[in-house]
């Protein structure tokens, strides 16, 4: 269960593309241990909140801390060192490298590498080498045995929900303490999608440091799974609160559906 101690707080964020707002002075808190939805309609800012968070965009104005460290401002690899990982709506992995090659790279920040480390200092690339194939095997036991079988194929010969198990566990292989999944389900089966959710809860419960902010259309999997929900609409935060309070808010109504509703 979530503490109620702010691991993320963002405050006034703005990012403008021009004349359009994506986000408009939003202000919210993630809490450490939990799992948030973070809903709206298409448009709403949910992935350029993602893309700020991660240091992609640098925001207009405004701020976000976490864990006391301000992140607008710095690279998306020094962010990530902080703590914070992510998934993309759109595949990311590289289809004709195996699923070992595909996740060892999330763990790159702990890696030596180099030419004169892997040419001249064999014994400890063998040992780091051994290292990482441990780890990424204890990852996969934990998310999904089945694969442990198969760590040297390429992903490319893999169906659409191992692809995105793959990319769940390259973000968990940098340890981190905000994990950012961006529509995990997209190009999924419902059948897949509930699947993958399972695996998701069972890591959370025994990886317990970790948080997770999840942007999700399908309604019935965010109450299933989340603990607290923010809908935001046209870059605004429009709602806050449990699954149950924040789909009987007319206004959270009106945006999804529209005036007539």
């Amino acid at each position: 269960m979530s503490t109620h101690k702010p691991l993320v707080e963002a405050r006034d964020l703005t990012m403008r593309f021009g004349g359009l707002r994506a986000l408009d002075n939003l202000s919210l808190d993630i809490r450490e241990g939990e799992v948030l939805g973070l809903l709206g309609p298409n448009g709403s800012g949910k992935t350029t909140f993602f893309n700020v968070l991660t240091g992609v965009y640098r925001a207009s104005a405004g701020t976000i801390r976490f864990n006391d460290t301000e992140l607008i401002g710095l690279k998306p690899q020094a962010i990530f060192r902080t703590g914070i990982a992510r998934t993309f709506q759109r595949s990311r992995l590289s289809l004709p490298l195996t699923v070992f090659d595909n996740i060892v790279i999330g763990d790159y920040q702990h890696l030596r590498h180099g030419l004169f480390f892997n040419l001249f200092r064999r014994s400890a690339f063998r040992a780091e080498y051994a290292r990482a194939v441990e780890e990424v095997r204890a990852l996969l036991e934990i998310f999904s045995p089945p694969l442990v079988d198969r760590l040297f194929e390429p992903v490319e010969t893999f169906s659409m929900i191992d692809r995105r198990r793959i990319e769940v566990c390259r973000a968990l292989m940098g340890r981190p303490k905000l994990l950012l999944l961006d529509e995990p389900s997209a190009g999924m089966t419902h059948d897949e999608t509930n699947e993958l959710m399972d695996d998701i809860l069972e890591v959370r419960g025994k990886l317990k440091n970790v948080t997770i902010v999840l942007i999700e259309h399908e309604m019935d999997l965010i109450r299933r799974i989340t603990e607290r929900c923010i809908v935001l609409s046209y870059g605004k935060k429009i709602a806050d609160g449990t699954y149950e309070e924040i789909t009987a808010d007319p206004e959270v109504q009106t945006a999804y559906l529209g005036e007539a509703a």
